[in-house]
């Protein structure tokens, strides 16, 4: 019963949400009015909402289902609550490879799809070389910023070769924007979208002998070496996804998890990476809204946003996690059952 008020009430506020997006803005569109609007013929309203929110809305939800969900995967294939893909090299390689290709011209086929995919693979995989032999999370953490602040010094390069009037553009991406989002950047999303969250629900069964370490795992017949890539290589075309189109979100693929394991410490693979998706969506299409509003008509960056969120969030878990983790670890503390 309390699983199905729970899924009542994510449905209820992911449709307000929803409603709120659509109708925000200039023309503004009351509530009530929405269903006419999304099913007139012509006319501004319409226009406005099906060609310009709809799929903004649509594409905040795809990256941050894309993001929450790639988040949880190297957070548990690493064994490492903090591992996200900024620290790891993944964002910054798929934002580098966008930008080097924006700045250089060079024709390159389903672009910025691809450059995306390669740039976050090389990322992670440089992460993944460096991170062999590294002993304690500490060490995986101070590795995979070393690596990613050196993508991004790559991509500051870049972004100084270009011309003033692409600069603000190109730095906007790079913060993470959903600015100017039509169908024509949602359409490619979706197929790799769609690969890629089969993919990992696929390796959603090699997280718990992951998270059991290498000898449990191997003990159980795992090959760690071959499922722990399998696992980097599904959130790396995760993040590449929407990358490409929306730009390096931060700190999503952090919060999302944080934010399920809160609220539900023993929840199974499918619905911990289900809520790791919902949670994300939420974030992402919230910041949005957050970057749309606070200074109209000028548009901020949804990057920004996402990271206040994630920081003013984690703060929160931590002071409510550590009154419980001290009564836990009291003598004499009874659990309750």
């Amino acid at each position: 019963m309390r699983r199905l008020l729970v899924l009542l009430a994510a449905a209820l506020g992911a449709v307000l949400l929803a409603v709120l997006v659509l109708g925000t803005g200039t023309p503004a569109v009351a509530p009530h009015r929405l269903p006419a609007v999304l099913a007139a013929a012509g006319g501004v309203e319409h226009v406005v909402v099906t060609e310009l929110r709809v799929p903004r809305l649509v594409l905040g939800v795809l990256t941050g289902a894309a993001l929450g969900l790639a988040g949880l995967l190297l957070q548990d294939g690493l064994r490492n609550p903090l591992v996200v893909p900024e620290l790891l090299g993944v964002s910054s390689g798929a934002a580098a490879a966008v930008a080097i290709t924006i700045v250089t011209g060079v024709a390159v086929p389903f672009a910025p799809l691809l450059p995306a995919v390669v740039g976050a693979v090389v990322g992670g995989g440089l992460t993944l070389l460096a991170i062999r032999g590294a002993v304690g999370p500490a060490a995986v953490l101070l590795i995979g910023a070393g690596v990613g602040a050196a993508l991004q010094a790559l991509l500051l390069a870049a972004v100084a070769m270009t011309g003033s009037t692409e600069q603000g553009v190109l730095v906007r991406y790079l913060l993470g924007s959903l600015t100017g989002t039509t169908w024509a950047a949602v359409t490619p999303v979706l197929p790799a979208l769609a690969v890629a969250f089969v993919a990992a629900v696929a390796v959603l069964p090699l997280l718990g002998p992951l998270r059991l370490g290498d000898d449990a795992a191997a003990a159980l017949g795992l090959r760690t070496g071959a499922a722990r890539a399998a696992v980097l290589g599904v959130a790396c075309l995760l993040v590449a996804a929407v990358v490409g189109p929306a730009g390096p979100v931060a700190w999503v693929g952090f919060l999302a998890p944080q934010l399920v394991r809160a609220l539900h410490p023993a929840a199974r693979p499918l619905p911990c990476a289900v809520g790791c998706a919902g949670a994300g969506a939420a974030v992402v299409v919230v910041a949005d809204l957050l970057a749309r509003t606070v200074l109209y008509p000028v548009e901020l960056p949804v990057g920004g946003f996402t990271a206040g969120v994630a920081l003013v969030a984690g703060g929160l878990l931590l002071a409510w996690r550590r009154p419980r983790a001290a009564r836990t670890a009291r003598p004499g503390a009874v659990v309750a059952r």
